[in-house]
């Protein structure tokens, strides 16, 4: 099991996957999933990148495989940015490409503005960089804190996945979600119900490529547009005809566009 020993409390759990040409040098993608998931989500994406890049996908602290920190642990975007920033050392890699989703996404977000010289690019699918004042973070907490992590990813599953694709696939992404400590969730949520990175994102000069399903719930004006507006240097894809979390929808419709963004950025 791939684990990399990051501080005295982290054990981070990782997939490292790379079938290129054996005598070439491949750049590497790195994916970083949202809250209460784990690289696992990541599972349709890895085929359609590992024959051309070396495809890495953590488990962030605290999910999936990876170490439970302990209570009265200090949540931030900042130490999840930092966490990432020691496994890139560890595994050696001085330059990512960096594919973030949901809060994986924001957290992306943090990253490029502490350390954009170790990214080539950065993508976000269907993130949010605004939590404060957004009543939907504190009803979520008031959700998981009744009924636990697994009523939560049951009653906005549809939010995640399209309602008219396979109910095993949905059932199988609640199921990957309850395996997520409910303390973890509720403090994650408490802790990102505070923040917003209005402030930081017009300093962002990663290229960098926003995806979001065209019918999806979260493609509203402020939190698609607005993410837009403020990233100078991006690129916002609306995949048409497509609903929910556009990265676990159509995985494959992602992976074109974020293609077609990197072969724009390697002809400037």
């Amino acid at each position: 099991m791939p684990t990399a020993k990051l501080d005295e409390s982290l054990e981070m759990y990782y997939e490292d996957d790379d079938y290129t040409d054996p005598w070439r040098d491949p750049e590497t993608v790195v994916l970083h999933h949202g809250n209460a998931k784990s690289s696992r989500l990541w599972y349709a994406w890895v085929p359609l990148l590992a024959r051309q890049y070396r495809v890495v996908r953590l488990d962030a602290r605290g999910f999936g495989r990876s170490s439970l920190p302990p209570e009265g642990y200090e949540w931030s975007l900042s130490n999840f940015s930092t966490d990432l920033l020691r496994l890139l050392d560890k595994l050696g890699l001085e330059k990512i490409h960096l594919i973030g989703e949901t809060v994986g996404g924001t957290i992306s977000l943090q990253f490029a503005h502490e350390h954009p010289d170790r990214l080539h690019s950065l993508t976000v699918c269907t993130s949010p960089y605004r939590f404060a004042g957004v009543a939907t973070y504190q009803d979520y907490y008031r959700l998981v804190q009744d009924e636990g992590v697994a009523a939560w990813a049951k009653k906005t599953g549809e939010r995640r996945i399209d309602p008219s694709t396979d109910p095993a696939h949905h059932q199988w992404y609640i199921d990957q979600m309850s395996q997520t400590s409910q303390r973890v969730v509720l403090e994650t949520l408490a802790y990102l119900a505070t923040q917003d990175l209005s402030g930081i994102l017009p300093s962002i000069q990663t290229p960098t490529l926003i995806l979001v399903a065209e019918n999806s719930a979260g493609n509203t004006p402020d939190r698609t547009q607005g993410m837009a507006s403020l990233l100078t240097n991006s690129t916002l894809v609306e995949i048409p005809g497509t609903s929910g979390y556009v990265q676990h929808s159509a995985p494959d419709q992602c992976v074109t566009a974020w293609r077609e963004f990197i072969g724009k950025l390697s002809h400037k």
